[in-house]
C-alpha cells in the first residue's frame, strides 16, 4: 500500500473514531421536560389514588409551537385533568377528560402556555397473576406529545407496586422466613427452606392461596427459629463437654502429682 493510501486509511479511521465517540458521549433529545412528578410508590387494589406531573420546556426538541399531549393508564375508572399555565404561574386554562386513554389535550404558544400539569385519578386495578421474585406493577400514567401530522413522541411513563392485603401479609411472611433462614448461620435449615418453597408456589401464579402461602411461611420461620436453637444447644453443650474434660484431665494430673510427692516412713 503506498504512503497516500495510507494516509487516506488514517484519517478515515480517525474520522470514524471520532464520529463514534461524539456519539456515544451525545444525549439524546427529550420531547418535553418533566419539572415535578408526584406518583404513589404502591396502591392496594380497590384504592383510589391520583397522580400528578408538571410539564415544561414545552417547545424545543421538538420545536412545535402547538402539539397535544395524550396519555393512558390502567387505572379504572379514570379521570385526567390537564390544565395549562402561563410564564407568570397563573392559570389560563384546563381540559378534563374519562376513560384509560385520552388525546385532544392542546399546548399552544400563541395561547401563552409555558407549563402543564397533567393529574390523573382512577382506581387500583386487579393483580393478574403473582410473582413473589418480583412486585407486580401497573402502568399508573404515560405520556406523550403528538402532532395533527402523525408524529408522535413518548415523553415519560409512570409504574406503580399494586397489591391486596392479603398478599401483602404472605408477603411479609415470606421475608421473614427468609431472615430466619439467613440469621439461623450454619444451622441445619433444610426443613424450614423446603417449607419456604412451598410457600412461594402457593403465593405465585394466578390462583394464589395466600393463607397456605402465610402458613407455610411461619412454619418455615418456626423452623428455621428451632433449628438455630437446637445448633446453639448442641454448642453449649459439647462446650460443657469439653470443659469438663479439661477439668477431669487438670484433676488427674494434680493428683498425680500429690501422689508422686507423697513420702512414706517405712519405720512408721
Amino acid at each position: 500500500m503506498t504512503r497516500t493510501n495510507l494516509n487516506r486509511s488514517s484519517k478515515l479511521l480517525a474520522l470514524v473514531a471520532c464520529t463514534l465517540l461524539l456519539s456515544a458521549f451525545a444525549a439524546p433529545a427529550a420531547a418535553v421536560s418533566v419539572a415535578e412528578e408526584d406518583a404513589p410508590a404502591e396502591g392496594e387494589v380497590g384504592e383510589q389514588v391520583s397522580a400528578t406531573v408538571t410539564l415544561d420546556e414545552l417547545y424545543k426538541n421538538p420545536q412545535w409551537n402547538t402539539w397535544s399531549v395524550t396519555g393512558q393508564t390502567n387505572l379504572t375508572d379514570v379521570t385526567w385533568t390537564v390544565t395549562y399555565y402561563d410564564q407568570t404561574g397563573s392559570k389560563v386554562g384546563s381540559d378534563e377528560f374519562d376513560g384509560q386513554n385520552f388525546s385532544g389535550a392542546t399546548v399552544s404558544s400563541d395561547d401563552g402556555v409555558s407549563e402543564v400539569d397533567v393529574k390523573v385519578t382512577g382506581t387500583v386495578p386487579e393483580v393478574t397473576e403473582y410473582q413473589y421474585e418480583e412486585e407486580q406493577s401497573f402502568l399508573l400514567m404515560g405520556l406523550s406529545q403528538s402532532r395533527n401530522g402523525g408524529a408522535s413522541n413518548a415523553i415519560q411513563s409512570w409504574e406503580t407496586h399494586h397489591y391486596t392485603t392479603e398478599s401483602a401479609d404472605a408477603r411479609a411472611a415470606i421475608e421473614n422466613a427468609e431472615a430466619a433462614i439467613e440469621s439461623a448461620g450454619g444451622a441445619d435449615t433444610q426443613q424450614a427452606e423446603q417449607s419456604l418453597t412451598q410457600a412461594i408456589r402457593a403465593f405465585d401464579g394466578d390462583n394464589p392461596d395466600f393463607d397456605l402461602a402465610t402458613e407455610l411461611a411461619n412454619e418455615a420461620e418456626q423452623q428455621a427459629g428451632s433449628a438455630q436453637q437446637s445448633s446453639q444447644t448442641m454448642q453449649m453443650a459439647m462446650y460443657a463437654v469439653g470443659g469438663l474434660v479439661a477439668l477431669l484431665v487438670v484433676a488427674g494430673g494434680f493428683f498425680w502429682y500429690r501422689s508422686n510427692q507423697t513420702t512414706y516412713d517405712k519405720l512408721g
